[in-house]
């Protein structure tokens, strides 16, 4: 299907393009818009190029907040000195992401606004308490992440709405990201699980793949080193009373809900034996 190409160079000017136009995807990345175009399973008759604006291309600290723009590509993301410590999730999202050519173009927003179940940034994104900023030309709208997600590949942005960031809060912590896959390399999750330990001792677990939206399990604790091993069980039995996993051609229910708890009993092992 034939598109008309448009590359606004001001925020203003794509949402103006949005509010007055309609049938028009944005292109940040592209590396699920353009396959899905090419293969036929999505047409449009507007394709909006944002790369050129701006306020996009923000990585940085903004007081007690770290932005990362709609723009950022996931290589330049894993290459900050910006995204450590209690961020090292966002790190370990975006290297089980796909390979270095790829990330070379997907960004954070994109793989968010995508909102498949099994997306690797939503977990990590979520359990560090991420805004996203939407902008119109009605102004900017802040939303929770953890308000953002509605289905399978669905979300609560309207159509004249484009996401220009996302923000963090600046916690200390740490935090992690682990994946199962059916295949070394390049695969989607078949279960994805990150886990933010804030200083205060309040552990926080986000899932991916194993429901319609991603799963967050929040205010869990305050656990120290000694009693985050001793509640392992009650850790489990938060997140098992939260996912709702299927059986499809990636694996079996069964094998999602084995692998969530696995994966929560790794985290606490890893925490423990580096504290």
């Amino acid at each position: 299907m034939s598109y008309e190409f448009l590359r606004p160079s001001t925020l203003k000017e794509a949402a103006e393009i949005l509010d007055r136009r309609e049938d028009v995807r944005i292109l940040a990345g592209g590396t699920d818009l353009l396959i899905l175009l090419r293969n036929g399973m999505l047409g449009c008759r507007y394709m909006l190029d944002v790369k050129k604006i701006p306020e996009l291309h923000v990585l940085e600290r903004n007081g007690d907040r770290l932005e990362i723009g709609g723009a950022v590509n996931l290589n330049r993301l894993l290459e900050s000195p910006l995204v450590d410590n209690a961020f090292c999730a966002l790190r370990d999202g975006a290297a089980t992401l796909a390979n270095s050519l790829l990330r070379n173009r997907a960004t954070l927003v994109g793989n968010i606004c995508n909102a498949s179940p099994g997306g690797d940034m939503l977990p990590p994104a979520l359990v560090l308490d991420g805004t996203v900023h939407a902008a119109s030309v009605s102004g900017i709208r802040e939303i929770p992440l953890a308000e953002f997600f509605t289905g399978v590949k669905k979300h609560v942005l309207k159509k004249n709405e484009l996401v220009t960031k996302i923000a963090f809060p600046v916690k200390k912590g740490k935090s992690v990201y682990l994946k199962k896959t059916r295949i070394k390399g390049h695969d989607l999750a078949q279960v994805g699980v990150s886990a933010f330990w804030a200083e205060d001792g309040t552990l926080s677990v986000a899932l991916g793949a194993v429901a319609p939206t991603p799963v967050l399990v929040a205010g869990l604790g305050p656990y120290d080193r000694k009693s985050l091993e001793k509640a392992r069980e009650e850790i489990e039995e938060a997140v098992r009373k939260r996912i709702s996993p299927i059986s499809d051609t990636r694996g079996s229910k069964e094998y999602r809900t084995a692998m969530a708890r696995y994966f929560i009993g790794e985290i606490i092992s890893r925490w423990k034996e580096a504290a």
